[in-house]
């Protein structure tokens, strides 16, 4: 087999390992009990948001979810109506939204994110070692810059 082959064979088994364990992971903490008040998706938006400490436009949020535009301004007013994030209008721009957790979001986003980094460590430190995902976490930065 040719280099260029086996490189291709290679990088592909390594992609596919990576979405394995991620989809392990998923389901393990999806069948976990603290997505009472939101749900896995819903979670994550609040956790880009609680990156922030100002209100941010919903292309920002974008960067940080696996959902479309249109999938997450619908989720946005969803937690919007349910008091989990606030809106305000863009003052640099009239017609664009900047987007923060509320008090409400803020609490449930610290609470189901305690219990969920709970369970990463639990499933991560049954699996690796402080060494192993120390370079997981290199390993994988390496790959999103």
């Amino acid at each position: 087999m040719s280099t260029r082959r086996s490189d291709i064979k290679l990088a592909n088994e390594a992609w596919e390992s990576v979405m394995t364990a991620h989809s392990a992971l998923m389901g393990i903490f999806a069948a976990e009990e603290m997505w009472d008040e939101v749900s896995m998706r819903e979670y994550d938006v609040l956790y880009t948001l609680s990156k922030h400490d100002e209100p941010v436009r919903i292309c920002t949020v974008q960067e940080g979810v696996l959902l479309s535009q249109p999938a997450l301004s619908r989720m946005l007013d969803r937690l919007t109506a349910r008091g989990l994030v606030q809106r305000e209008a863009d003052p640099e721009d009239g017609r664009a939204v900047r987007v923060s957790l509320s008090p409400e979001g803020a609490r449930v986003q610290r609470e189901v994110g305690r219990a969920h980094a709970r369970s990463v460590e639990r499933e991560l430190g049954a699996a690796l070692t402080p060494e192993e995902m120390r370079e997981l976490m290199r390993l994988c930065q390496k790959l999103t810059r």
